[in-house]
């Protein structure tokens, strides 16, 4: 099976969310900017970023905002959204079972598939770390993914386009590919996945099936 991440994967969503939520943080009163938001916390939970980022300041966030600035990123990702260059290609041409296993909540995940016409190679195997007693770098999303479907973890790629997700993948005993085709990618990000232990780096959706063919040695 291949276990896709949603957001920096599917969908070139991460510099549209990171400035949504340093909107967001500024408006409660917290000094945060989209780079921060990117660089420290790309790829995990919104819980686990609110809660260390409290925990950061010391000081509580207002009990209300997570579910406003979950609403507030539906919003711009409705109007904004665009699927990664060559996905649907990618997906087209793909074999075999395939999932999405995302930090994003469930809603997050349908509002970005719909948008950018995904679902229909997804669906019904949709899969939100708010399941799951621990996000990345944890491996318990992947792991949940993998029983969900019936496969063993040995036989599960992963595309992931954050270091937290890479890790996630290769403590679940899964294959991670890396992806740096994003809009948010820096020069150095494929260092940083392969450091985190991705077997493959593409820049470009139209060689996963091939890194793929490779890695499974067919």
């Amino acid at each position: 099976m291949i276990i896709f991440d949603c957001n920096g994967v599917l969908v070139d969503s991460e510099p549209i969310v990171a400035a949504v939520v340093a909107e967001e943080f500024n408006r409660a009163g917290f000094r945060v900017t989209p780079d921060i938001i990117a660089r420290f916390f790309t790829g995990r939970r919104p819980a686990d970023m609110y809660a260390d980022l409290e925990a950061a300041v010391d000081r509580r966030l207002p009990d209300n905002f997570g579910a406003i600035t979950a609403a507030a990123i539906l919003r711009r990702l409705r109007i904004e959204l665009r699927a990664t260059a060559h996905v649907t290609h990618a997906l087209t041409w793909l074999r075999g079972p395939k999932c999405v296993a995302s930090s994003s909540s469930i809603d997050r995940i349908y509002v970005s598939l719909e948008t950018t016409d995904l679902l229909r190679f997804f669906e019904p195997r949709l899969f939100s770390a708010d399941d799951v007693a621990c996000g990345k770098p944890a491996p318990d999303l992947f792991l949940h993914a993998a029983a969900k479907a019936g496969v063993l973890p040995v036989d599960c790629i992963v595309v992931e386009d954050s270091p937290v997700g890479v890790a996630a993948a290769v403590a679940a005993n899964m294959t991670p590919i890396g992806f740096v085709g994003g809009s948010h990618a820096g020069f150095n990000l494929g260092a940083q996945l392969a450091t985190a232990g991705a077997r493959a780096v593409i820049a470009d959706m139209r060689a996963l099936k091939s890194t793929v063919v490779a890695l499974r040695g067919w």
